[in-house]
């Protein structure tokens, strides 16, 4: 009788198991007046806390494979395995925050583009596409060779 009211603990007590994910909202109230260098600063910041947040879900990683194997000798091990992937979950929202900072930083920032980054920006031309292409050589139904 006691297992009978011991499994619903458990099940219940496994969702407290790792941490609940802390997500950065997409657009903060601070936006509006950010200036260039305090956009490009929150970017660095942003990139160091991804960088923490996957070394943190490589080691979570880690824990649930050790807790599932342990749990084939102790089952309630597996309890403790942690499911709720704060760290990638984080992860994606840094990500896509910094993704929006970019374009902020794009209208803001009025550095001048690189002669290299201009010519990516736009499209190149006939002329330009035919020398980057080289001229296919084969064999037409005839016979006859073209290219």
């Amino acid at each position: 009788m006691r297992l009978f009211w011991a499994i619903p603990f458990l099940i219940l007590l496994s969702g407290c198991a790792g941490r609940a994910p802390e997500l950065t909202p997409l657009v903060q109230p601070t936006d509006q007046a950010a200036t260039c260098d305090q956009i490009m600063a929150e970017i660095k910041a942003n990139n160091q806390r991804m960088t923490d947040l996957a070394n943190e879900e490589g080691w979570k990683v880690g824990q649930n494979v050790a807790a599932g194997v342990v749990g084939l000798v102790i089952w309630p091990v597996w309890f403790g395995m942690d499911f709720q992937d704060a760290a990638g979950k984080e992860g994606k929202s840094l990500s896509q925050r910094n993704e929006y900072l970019g374009t902020l930083a794009q209208q803001r920032c009025n550095r001048p583009v690189a002669q290299a980054d201009q010519r990516c920006l736009r499209r190149p031309s006939a002329a330009e596409r035919s020398r980057l292409r080289p001229a296919a050589k084969f064999k037409s139904a005839s016979g006859t060779q073209t290219g």
